[in-house]
């Protein structure tokens, strides 16, 4: 390199031959006059910059600088010489690097110890950051987050400083994160694991090996995670409730974060899961999240399964009017089913063997004594049942009826069998003549036979095809509507 351009960002450099190159500013600032400078040609679907810097031999101890997309990062390991490291992949790399192995204490002084300040020569923990103790709750974290951040754009502090704070509460605000850090602080020497399992840009120093296909890396220089900014609605019933926390998971988005009692403005236990496959509220949740990925063996390979997971500094959620009112209403629901599990035992048997009419349901409850306000639905329910498909069947419907674990809804076009959980599938037929003729002749045969037509199953009752749930409960919505014969009011759609 003939000349190097630090004045804006990106950096250019300039080759002897007037070429120029753009260079992040924290690879820049490693770069000198002389230096030789290796990439590879861009291709077109390339996830980031691959750079590889070697230094003049009169400039240092650091022999090579280099920039490269990263995949998964493992867990810690011992080497030879009993210190710990974590390995790297290189995504995609044209330089024929695959790995970077990283030490531990590279890790700990990048992610897990902030800068030392004038006035003291130790590192400041996370926890003084913050300025809340080590043993504060989820809750209190956040708080102590919330206002931290608050007094540092009151007092007009720049930009760094807010940027520690988040990165001081992105790390103890996630659990694993948090447990390593303490980990941390009662044994320095203790393994460090990458943040969020690794995917994103890293630039490190250290040296090739002698094949060029492994990076040593003795230090960290910079790492910028791959972000996504979402927003989503999710049901509460998804999340795992602990004592303090909850982990929220969604299967569709492959996404996960957590939630504490200061988010939803409530107190909660791990009994909340006892019940909460009853509750049909869900919550708007806008985050920025970071790709985090493990292998875990399936069918007896190593398989890389990747999701995202939510940064909690960027966290937002937004509660529907009747949160609280839902809450309560499902503890009564679970209440009453424990209260009176006898009678809807029996009535659960008797739907393993007919189809029951919701009216008749209803007529059974008050014979063993169930209240009258109590929702038959919900004595096929599941945990893991999306209420959206039986909502938009039910407010179609003329009538009703419960079979095992299925709904079957007539409409004013057809009728329909749904069984409303994600992987299984509306079935559509044809309006019979006979309501109780389709009944008894349904509940003696299989969704098997009636997908491959034996005995002329499929005929006999009608059918017209299925819905996949899928992963779009809108197209899901448009399809089957389609399936029954209603008119598409498009405007109304968009609306659902």
């Amino acid at each position: 390199m003939a000349k190097l351009q630090l004045q804006g960002d990106p950096a250019a450099c300039v080759f002897a031959n007037q070429t120029k190159l753009l260079l992040p500013r924290s690879l820049a600032k490693s770069v000198a006059v002389g230096d030789e400078i290796t990439f590879p040609i861009p291709a077109p679907d390339a996830v980031g910059p691959e750079i590889l810097v070697t230094k003049n031999a009169a400039s240092g101890p650091i022999r090579c600088f280099y920039q490269a997309p990263i995949g998964y990062v493992t867990q810690p390991k011992q080497d030879k010489r009993n210190q710990h490291f974590v390995s790297a992949e290189v995504h995609r790399g044209g330089l024929g690097m695959g790995t970077m192995f990283l030490p531990c204490e590279a890790l700990r002084e990048y992610f897990y110890r902030l800068p030392r300040t004038v006035d003291r020569v130790d590192h400041p923990t996370l926890y003084e950051i913050l300025r809340i103790p080590a043993s504060a709750s989820p809750s209190e974290l956040r708080v102590a987050f919330k206002l931290r951040d608050l007094e540092l754009r009151t007092e007009g502090v720049g930009h760094r400083e807010r940027v520690t704070l988040e990165r001081a509460f992105n790390i103890v605000g996630q659990p694993e994160l948090r447990a390593c850090y303490d980990a941390l602080l009662a044994d320095p020497e203790a393994p460090a694991i990458f943040p969020y399992g690794g995917f994103g840009s890293l630039l490190v120093a250290g040296e090739p090996s002698r094949d060029g296909q492994t990076f040593f890396a003795r230090r960290i220089l910079a790492f910028s995670p791959d972000l996504r900014r979402r927003r989503f609605y999710v049901p509460l019933r998804q999340c795992d409730f602990y004592d303090d926390r909850a982990l929220c998971r969604d299967v569709r988005r492959k996404l996960e974060f957590w939630l504490d009692p200061t988010v939803l403005h409530t107190l909660w236990d791990r009994a909340w899961n006892q019940w909460k496959h009853l509750l049909g509220t869900k919550i708007e949740v806008e985050n920025t999240f970071v790709q985090s990925g493990k292998y875990r063996k399936r069918r007896g390979e190593w398989e890389l399964v990747t999701w995202e997971t939510a940064l909690p500094s960027r966290l937002e959620v937004k509660l529907p009017p009747d949160f609280q009112l839902q809450i309560e209403s499902a503890k009564t629901a679970y209440h009453r089913f424990g209260q009176y599990s006898r009678a809807l035992d029996q009535i659960r048997l008797c739907l393993e063997h007919r189809a029951v009419e919701r009216a008749e349901l209803q007529r059974m409850c008050s014979e063993l004594h169930v209240p009258g306000d109590f929702d038959v639905a919900q004595i096929s329910w599941r945990p893991d049942y999306d209420p959206f498909f039986y909502r938009q069947l039910a407010r179609r419907a003329r009538r009703i009826y419960l079979f095992r674990e299925e709904y079957i809804f007539d409409v004013e076009k057809a009728v329909v069998v749904e069984t409303p959980q994600l992987g299984h599938a509306t079935y559509v037929f044809a309006k019979p003549r006979s309501m109780d003729n389709f009944l008894a002749l349904y509940t003696k045969i299989t969704k098997d036979d009636i997908r491959r037509n034996r005995n002329n199953a499929a005929e006999r009752l009608g059918f017209l095809g299925r819905v996949i749930h899928g992963t779009n409960p809108r197209a899901w919505l448009k399809e089957a509507r389609q399936r029954i014969g209603e008119g598409i009011d498009f405007a109304a759609s968009m609306a659902e």
